[in-house]
């Protein structure tokens, strides 16, 4: 309970803080080749401060993997996010190091790639960096807009929205980024399908991996950092959702019956899986289980994000409440 205190305490302070420093005259200093008159940002006060400085959360370039047999830190129930690109070998990138990265910039085959993961949206996201004949590294802004992470490129220092992979701010304003159909699963499920797979190795940061230090966010009642209208119908604001295109459906009801065909897809639950924002150790967070999503048989692009943030970005979005 005091964590949700000390969350309450900062938004207060921080928001406080960042509304009347929300404009691009005070940003120009860190952002000083950013387009800020290119922008679909209704309001600067829409952008707040998450505390960290530009790259004070450091992303990550080129990381190095092992193989799965050769992996020992991670505990069996730890989420990670499975990128499988055909013809390329099984990735896993695991939330115990994205927690305090955000942002891994890869290459998988000729496959530029972003997997990213904001905690206090919950969402997973991996994007194809390649945008008309560029290919982007992202980098973590430290701002949040409706408490998602934004992000930005080092080729142009646009920013772009994480939840939406969208750009909002400077040249790429408007560019949408391609979403690739990855998945998070626990670290059990991905040997058992992949014990040949590699593992993305432990980054060479001084960093409590395998700690959350969002403890029980994902029991509070708000979102940290957020001053949105509240989900409809009664859904809790961190309530989590699987979002396929503009529609949301509670990971509740789908623990429920265990699998959905619905909107031309088939949404599966299987337990086994630790809440990465529950427990202060990520192994023994609470079961939220696994999602995955498929059409024909085949992955679909999709993410598991808290009912706030989906209707935050998709205001008009369906509810698949029944």
């Amino acid at each position: 309970m005091r964590v949700k205190h000390v969350f309450a305490a900062a938004a207060i302070s921080l928001t406080l803080a960042t509304s009347s420093l929300a404009s691009p005259e005070f940003w120009k200093h860190e952002w000083p080749d950013t387009d800020f008159e290119n922008t679909s940002v209704a309001s600067w006060t829409e952008i707040l401060s998450g505390g960290p400085p530009k790259d004070g959360i450091p992303a990550l370039s080129d990381p190095q993997f092992i193989r799965v047999e050769d992996e020992e830190k991670i505990e069996d129930r730890e989420p990670v996010i499975a990128v499988e690109i055909e013809g390329q070998e099984p990735r896993a990138y695991p939330i115990r190091y994205l927690t305090w990265h955000e942002i891994v910039n890869d290459v998988i085959g000729e496959v530029p790639v972003a997997v990213t993961f904001c905690p206090l949206c919950n969402s997973g996201i991996t994007f194809d960096r390649r945008v008309g004949g560029l290919v982007l590294s992202f980098g973590v802004s430290g701002k949040l807009r409706n408490s998602d992470m934004v992000m930005y490129d080092l080729e142009t220092e646009s920013w772009w929205q994480q939840a939406i992979g969208e750009g909002i701010v400077g040249e790429m304003n408007g560019v949408e980024l391609t979403q690739l159909p990855t998945w998070m699963e626990s670290w059990a499920e991905y040997k058992a399908r992949n014990p040949q797979g590699l593992v993305m190795a432990q980054p060479p940061w001084p960093r409590t991996y395998g700690r959350n230090p969002y403890v029980n966010y994902d029991s509070s009642r708000r979102p940290f950092l957020f001053n949105g209208e509240m989900p409809p119908h009664g859904v809790p604001a961190l309530a989590r959702v699987v979002r396929v295109g503009n529609r949301a459906w509670p990971v509740s009801r789908l623990a429920d019956v265990g699998e959905i065909t619905e909107a031309g897809v088939t949404i599966n639950w299987t337990s086994g899986q630790a809440s990465a924002l529950d427990s202060a150790r990520i192994g023994a967070g609470k079961d939220v289980g696994t999602i995955r999503v498929r059409k024909n048989g085949r992955d679909v692009a999709h993410d598991v994000m808290f009912a706030f943030a989906f209707h935050a970005f998709y205001p008009s979005g369906e509810w698949m409440l029944k």
